[in-house]
Order: C-alpha cells, then sequence, then structure tokens
C-alpha cells in the first residue's frame, strides 16, 4: 500500500513533461518533506520536555526555600500580642 501523499505526487510528476527521471526527482521531493517534517517533530519534542522542566522547576521551587524552626521576629511580635 502507497502512500496518498506520494501517489498524489506521482501524479503531479506525470503532468509535467519528462525532461529528467521521475523516480529521481520524487525520491529528492520525499527526502526533503521526510527532513521536514522530522525537524518539525524534533523542535516539538524539545519544546515540549522545556515546557515539562519549567513545570517542575515551578513546582518544586517552594521545596527549595530554606526553613527555619525559630520564629521570626514579626512572628514573636504577633504571639505576644495575641497572649
Amino acid at each position: 500500500m502507497q502512500d496518498p501523499f506520494e501517489e498524489s505526487l506521482r501524479d503531479m510528476l506525470k503532468s509535467v513533461p519528462a525532461s529528467h527521471d521521475d523516480g529521481a526527482a520524487l525520491g529528492r521531493v520525499l527526502k526533503t518533506a521526510n527532513r521536514q517534517v522530522g525537524a518539525g517533530d524534533l523542535f516539538s519534542l524539545v519544546g515540549n520536555w522545556f515546557e515539562a522542566l519549567m513545570i517542575a522547576l515551578n513546582n518544586g521551587s517552594g521545596h527549595l526555600k530554606p526553613t527555619s524552626r525559630k520564629l521570626s521576629a514579626s512572628a514573636r511580635f504577633a504571639e505576644k500580642k495575641a497572649d
């Protein structure tokens, strides 16, 4: 079973006067098309990877903040005022 895209390219090449090898021309066209699709897929993959990394950093950034068991001056003041 052949690809419909490839079939349409073959039909277009048949409609043009043949001054060169149609098979070689079709091979070059398909090779270029596959290269362009592959590059698009690669950029999409990198974009999705970057988005996932940013989400992970955003969700994990709250856990990186140093914590202390000591009360800050404002917290001590609020605690004394509440008593």
